[in-house]
């Protein structure tokens, strides 16, 4: 250990930490010895965020250990808080220790110098603060898989204490996961103790992995339904909770994860335990929705607030062909009382298409549940958008005017002519003005008001604005002089090129004088220009000859993937030798793309299935 005494003999100014030179390293240290609780308070923030930065960790990490190690000790009312962070400074996979790369390597650097130090921190193991020793524990887990035998020896014993006599059941749980990972096996899962049980449950699972054995399933159902409340306070080393951990496990087994899920709502659903792992299982596994929202149902009248829950039906209400009758039922309830958690429970009614949703959205419209009933209820274009219409004159900016726009979509051009004086507002005004633009350009109806708009948009400091409203320009006039214009200065640019090239598909084949520009970008080192350059090439050009080996090169599951797999469909060829990957991609059971805030309406994992099943019948 070093004192602050030695923290002038340390060259920090070269060594880096997150945000450049560590000179300030020594300052944060000393704070932690000072009396001023709101200074410690801050140091300890600061070195969370510079010497150990989201994960990542830098030339500053290990020689601040031994500092950190001192500081345990001697800084008043700073020992959890230390312990934690000397355990995810040392976060490793045991399989790195064995890499080339591991000598040299920050965190064998840091893992040596804690392991120099763990001798005087062992101690803490004994601490009256359980948060103090449960920190300890995860410190002495960190390096758990390089320390040299005399003190693996040393550490077992003190652990081993811990496990047979703490009084606090998640310690003598803590330490059973540590005792294993120094290499004492242990499973007891005839412990009095539940919260032993359920730890020697995940750690035979973990070794056994799926399917796993029914005693082990029957205590993480019984045992595991109530959360470890100090669980979000104590990572492992892996900076992942043990709740995280079993929810991990058991979405590995789809049944049982529902089997444990309904036990854990059944029990209460104490801190949205089982529709947590409920949710997980539909994001996990293809086609198990239904059941999911069936637990989801059953879970909800154990919630006094259940935004969350009603936002996560809502998600995978869509996603349903035939929502059932109860849930729909519920959901009317809900969304017709008179409280905050009405929205979120309408917009899972709009999203389970049930028609009683229209009068609620009428009655009481948002922006985003008026884009979702249009999207739902093409049929209700009489009812739905004068409201629209209202909404978008009302002066709707930002996110609500964009989706205020998009609702307009479903009912096609008639929609956007009836809107026209608003969708020209919003471009007068720049409120939601590039979705504006598209809408105008694509209905057809064409008045000097809106070209001269459209043409003063395309010298917008937007770049994106003055690409859309340039090809809007050109579909009502006919003339692609200001859209060559723009887009030759785009397409020159060091910007988001593949932004500006999705653009162009309206311009077709006028576009050709920028071929010279597009070519280049099938090469480029970005798969997303590559994708887009391809699509370009194909709308201009007419051929697919030069876009289907880029696009087949990046189809797969993937965002840019799955954007490739559209564009493939559009030019009505599928290689051969793409069959089996799209095969695979239909077969599987398990989701191959995760859901994503920015995917839109659809699923990306449902997007890849149905696109792969198209691709397969044109071949």
């Amino acid at each position: 250990m070093r004192s602050p005494a030695e923290l002038d003999d340390v060259r920090w100014s070269d060594l880096t930490h997150a945000y450049g030179p560590a000179e300030d390293v020594p300052e944060l240290i000393r704070a932690l010895y000072e009396d001023d609780e709101e200074a410690a308070d801050e140091a300890i923030y600061e070195l969370y965020g510079n010497i150990h930065h989201q994960g990542s960790i830098y030339q500053a990490s290990a020689p601040a250990v031994p500092f950190l190690a001192h500081a345990v000790l001697h800084a008043p009312g700073r020992r959890e808080d230390l312990l934690m962070l000397l355990a995810v400074l040392a976060d490793h996979d045991p399989d790195f220790v064995e890499s080339p790369r591991w000598p040299g390597s920050h965190t064998a650097a840091i893992c040596a110098e804690l392991r120099e130090v763990l001798p005087e921190l062992l101690p803490c193991l004994g601490d009256t603060g359980r948060g103090v020793r449960r920190a300890a524990l995860r410190t002495v887990a960190a390096v758990a898989d390089v320390l040299p035998d005399e003190l693996r020896a040393l550490a077992v014993e003190r652990v081993d204490a811990l496990y047979a006599d703490d009084p606090v059941p998640a310690v003598r749980a803590d330490a059973l996961i540590v005792l294993n990972r120094l290499g004492r096996t242990l499973e007891p899962l005839d412990s009095p103790l539940p919260e032993v049980r359920l730890a020697a449950a995940q750690l035979a699972a973990e070794r056994s992995g799926p399917p796993y054995a029914p005693e082990l399933v029957e205590v993480f159902a019984e045992d595991g339904a109530e959360p470890d409340p100090g669980d979000d306070d104590y990572p492992w080393s892996d900076t992942t909770t043990q709740d995280r951990r079993l929810t991990d496990l058991l979405t590995r087994e789809p049944d049982v994860a529902l089997t444990v899920a309904a036990r854990w709502i059944a029990a209460g659903d104490i801190g949205s335990r089982g529709s947590w792992l409920a949710g997980g299982i539909a994001e996990k596994w293809r086609d198990r929705e239904h059941e999911v929202l069936d637990l989801l149902l059953t879970a909800l009248p154990h919630h006094d607030e259940p935004n969350a829950l009603l936002r996560t039906i809502g998600h995978w209400m869509g996603h349903v062909p035939e929502p059932g009758a109860d849930l729909r039922d519920t959901l009317h309830r809900y969304a017709g009382a008179a409280d905050e958690f009405a929205e979120p429970a309408l917009l899972a009614l709009v999203n389970s298409r049930d028609p009683r949703a229209l009068e609620l959205v009428v009655e009481r419209p948002t922006a985003h549940l008026l884009e979702a009933a249009a999207r739902h209820f093409p049929e209700a274009a009489d009812r739905l958008i004068p409201v629209i219409r209202r909404e978008l004159a009302a002066g709707a900016t930002g996110n609500d005017g964009i989706a205020l726009v998009q609702a307009l979509d479903p009912f096609g051009t008639a929609a956007a002519v009836t809107a026209r004086s608003e969708l020209v507002d919003c471009l007068r005004t720049r409120r939601a003005a590039i979705v504006a633009a598209r809408r105008l350009g694509s209905n057809g109806v064409r008045t000097p008001e809106i070209t001269d708009l459209l043409l003063d948009a395309t010298r917008s400091s937007d770049p994106s604005l003055r690409g859309t409203a340039a090809v809007a320009h050109h579909r009502l006039t006919g003339d692609p002089s200001a859209a060559l214009l723009v887009y030759e200065e785009l397409l020159s640019s060091k910007g988001q090129t593949h932004w500006y090239l999705s653009g162009l598909e309206p311009l077709g084949g006028a576009a050709a004088p920028l071929l010279p520009l597009v070519e280049p970008l099938l090469e480029a080192g970005y798969d997303w220009t590559r994708k887009a350059a391809a699509e370009a090439h194909h709308w201009i050009t007419g051929s697919p000859d030069r876009a289907v080996p880029v696009l087949a090169e990046l189809a797969g599951p993937s965002p840019v993937g799955i954007s490739a797999l559209k564009a493939l469909a559009a030019t009505g060829r599928s290689p051969e030798e793409l069959h089996p990957a799209l095969r695979s991609y239909v077969a599987s059971p398990k989701r191959l793309l995760p859901d994503s805030p920015f995917s839109g309406q659809d699923h990306p994992d449902d997007e890849l299935r149905t696109l792969s099943r198209m691709l397969l019948m044109l071949g």
